[in-house]
């Protein structure tokens, strides 16, 4: 399967805190490859989640996330979340200019080819992961700058 190009995105979902009076919660987010338009009517996609991962977890229990199609130029963004144990993710996010979703709360990445908030609608066992399938409740295309990230060949790379 390292023979298929994919695109790259940034699924990101916002944690709630587990004391209202406490901190907002946090920040969550991956890199994934595993992601595609299923239907435009009504507007659904998927995403393939590592069975056990932080985000299939929360994406149990938390219905809304968000989808950030990564850009060419933001190969380091991919490789920071797909770290094998990694730091937090507060301390990923730190640097990386983003909204909040106005629906999911979550980082929508700025700079990003198109950004769309989901609320999970099916999750599926498959062998080692999850599939999870959202609606899309918001759609942007926030910049027209650039060609996708793609991943081939176990490496993240750029199109022409």
């Amino acid at each position: 399967m390292t023979r298929l190009a994919a695109g790259v995105v940034l699924v990101t979902a916002h944690e709630p805190a587990l004391d209202p009076e406490g901190p907002g919660g946090d920040d969550v987010g991956m890199t994934a490859t595993a992601f595609m338009s299923v239907s435009l009517d009504p507007p659904l996609v998927l995403v393939s989640l590592r069975e056990g991962s932080r985000m299939d977890d929360l994406l149990a229990e938390q219905p809304l996330w968000a989808v950030s199609v990564l850009s060419e130029s933001q190969r380091h963004i991919a490789g920071r979340f797909a770290m094998k144990g990694r730091i937090s993710d507060r301390l990923l996010f730190e640097d990386i200019p983003y909204v909040r979703g106005e629906i999911a709360g979550a980082p929508l990445v700025g700079g990003a080819l198109a950004t769309l908030e989901c609320r999970t609608e099916q999750r599926m066992a498959a062998g080692d992961h999850t599939l999870v399938i959202g609606r899309v409740l918001t759609a942007h295309v926030p910049s027209a700058d650039g060609g996708p990230l793609t991943y081939f060949k176990g490496r993240y790379r750029q199109l022409g």
